[in-house]
């Protein structure tokens, strides 16, 4: 298994070298990692002990955000090295304040691993949600360097659980210890023997929480929504977009709507205001807002601000591989509209559940659900309630892991 790891490593990269012509994140792939093992190599180090925390994208940076905030404010004897496999995170949190050094993760081989873990020799590594390198992980087993995984998630469709996931089973044995989202991920871990497993929670709680209370105001929002009830889509794509046009071209009464579109380059955005009838304005070009109906976020980093104002919250990816982040929304105290496919998000299952989170699966059923929200004071009023408690319930997810891997902290 680990010669058919070492092959598919060889094809990823090559697959990624084809793309290069053809996709940005594939070109930003390559050209972040051109020379990499030299700027390592060149990079000092100071005398404080290195933290390593290790993400994916930006959506797990934001899971171990508060991990690295909390190490950084507390102490001033540990250094924090932040990598990330994605363009989507490293190209936007390349010059982030609380991190000491900050890489693109070497794609992974045995010399890669070696190199990175002796240069650093981090105390711990802490890798977020579904990063799972084998060369990395075993390198900092081999070495007794103590490795964590945070806001861990498993079903039971993963490799793991598979009749010939056993190789991967014993990746998951050289975590120092796994801390999971919940009680069915740390089950299912137990089925296979693996014990090095505790529930934790999940870190987002604590970073939405966090971001809440901190956020800014707005002034073009503001004045745009005029104590009007307002819908907020954050993170659409095109099927969510035509969705929320129709329901937006039909719609009667003083009821406003901010959509912050996840791709916004000019083509994308020129394609959406084709789509809205109803006066609609770009953020980069406001002048008066009032008299607007859409206002239409054409830059990125305002979003989970821009949910305060809002009443509903309606969440994009659902028509695609999956929804983006509910709980950004959900902090502030409204009900989230999502699409159909919702199952392999835990909070936005639960909060389903709870009657604080909505799935359609079309613009008939935004339609008249969103309707009922606006009409409905009291069903608005119990949807949000439960949507604010179910985050607030959540947090405390970094302190405990940091309790148990980082005692002196506290």
């Amino acid at each position: 298994m680990t010669f058919l790891y070492r092959i598919f490593i060889f094809f990823y990269r090559l697959a990624v070298t084809a793309a290069y012509p053809f996709s940005s994140k594939a070109r930003l792939w390559i050209k972040g990692r051109r020379g990499l093992p030299g700027r390592i190599e060149a990079e000092k180090v100071d005398k404080r002990k290195v933290v390593w925390i290790h993400c994916s994208s930006l959506g797990e940076f934001e899971q171990g955000r508060p991990l690295i905030e909390k190490i950084s404010n507390r102490s001033e004897s540990y250094a924090i090295l932040l990598t990330f496999f994605s363009p989507s995170g490293y190209e936007i949190r390349q010059n982030y304040h609380k991190a000491d050094y900050i890489y693109y993760l070497p794609l992974d081989t045995r010399l890669a691993a070696t190199q990175l873990v002796s240069h650093f020799n981090p105390v711990m590594a802490i890798f977020v949600k579904y990063e799972f390198w084998y060369f990395y992980i075993r390198e900092l087993h081999n070495r007794n360097i103590p490795v964590y995984l945070v806001s861990a998630l498993f079903r039971p469709s993963q490799v793991f659980f598979r009749r010939w996931g056993g190789w991967y089973c014993n990746m998951l044995r050289m975590f120092t210890h796994i801390f999971v989202q919940n009680s069915v991920s740390e089950k299912l871990l137990k089925e296979k023997g693996i014990t090095n497993v505790s529930v934790a929670g999940d870190t987002r709680f604590d970073r939405v929480c966090s971001v809440a209370s901190e956020s800014e105001k707005i002034p073009v929002a503001e004045e745009f929504s005029c104590d009007k009830p307002v819908m907020v889509a954050g993170s659409t794509w095109q099927a969510d977009e035509e969705l929320l046009a129709a329901y937006i071209n039909g719609a009667t009464g003083n009821r406003k709507f901010i959509i912050a579109p996840h791709e916004v380059h000019q083509e994308n955005l020129k394609r959406l205001m084709g789509l809205i009838k109803k006066p609609a304005v770009k953020y980069s070009e406001v002048t008066e807002a009032g008299d607007k109906t859409v206002l239409v976020i054409d830059n990125i980093g305002m979003l989970s601000s821009l949910y305060r104002y809002g009443s509903v919250a309606y969440i994009g990816g659902g028509f695609g591989k999956g929804i983006h982040n509910i709980l950004e929304a959900a902090v502030y105290g409204m009900p989230v509209i999502f699409g159909p496919n919702y199952t392999r998000f835990a909070e936005a299952v639960e909060l389903v559940k709870l009657g604080g989170a909505f799935p359609v699966s079309g613009a008939e059923e935004l339609s008249r659900l969103t309707d009922r929200f606006f009409s409905d004071p009291l069903l608005l009023k119990k949807a949000s309630f439960v949507a604010r408690e179910y985050v607030k319930s959540g947090e405390g997810a970094s302190d405990k892991i940091l309790r148990r891997i980082l005692p002196e902290l506290y």
